[in-house]
Parts: C-alpha cells; structure tokens; sequence
C-alpha cells in the first residue's frame, strides 16, 4: 500500500530511467494524472495511456540519455513548501521546472508565473 503517490510516481519514473525502460506502469490518482499531463506537455516524458486503474508513461530518451537527468520531491507529507509567484525557486539555473499545485490547478512554474498565482511546489524536474 503506498502512502505517497506522488513519491512513487517519481521513484518509478526514475527506476525506469536507470533500467533504460521503455515505458512505465503507475497507478492512476488525480494528482498523478495531472503530474503526468505537465511532464508530457514540457517534453521530459512521451504520452501516457490511461488503462485499467493504471497510467503507461512512455519515457523520452535523446538519444541513448534520458530527457529527464533528475527529478526531486519537494513539498512532502510531513512538511509543505508554499511559495508566492515572486519568489518561485530556479531549477538548475533555470534549465529545469518546477511543478506546482495552485488554486487553478496543477502547472509548471512557468504558467503559474503567466497566470500570476503561486502555490505548492510538488516536485522539480531538470
């Protein structure tokens, strides 16, 4: 049983990475779905098919590299990072992005800037 959806999500995007998987089986929640949505609409992983109670995400590789060259949980269970649109965190010196949860939604940072509202930073992909 997992507790953390997001965090197993990431973890298993990162696993299929290392193990130079096509694609990935996560189970379906809201929040993951969305998640998945942004990723796919910033390029850092294919499309993902909706089957089952599961979702398969195809992983983008350039090359023999993976799109993604990491990917970190920031706001957790336990402690909640917020944060105002003025004060949104850079990712790899502004080569990554970070995913938010905001009053409108989940979105990059870079739509949350463009729609003026800040929120709670999920997780950082670079």
């Amino acid at each position: 049983m997992v507790n953390d959806h997001l965090s197993d999500m990431i973890a298993r995007i990162k696993n299929g990475y290392r193990a130079a998987a096509v694609a990935v089986e996560i189970p379906r929640t809201k929040s993951v779905a969305e998640v998945i949505r942004v990723l796919a609409e910033e390029g850092y992983v294919g499309q993902a098919e909706n089957k089952d109670g599961k979702i398969k995400v195809n992983l983008k590789y350039q090359g023999k590299q993976p799109a993604i060259m990491g990917m970190r949980r920031v706001s957790k269970p336990g402690v909640r990072i917020y944060t105002k649109r003025v004060s949104i965190p850079k990712v790899w010196g502004g080569l990554g992005i970070n995913i938010l949860s905001t009053p409108e939604g989940i979105m990059s940072d870079k739509k949350a800037k463009k729609v003026k509202t800040g929120g709670e930073i999920i997780c950082q992909v670079w």
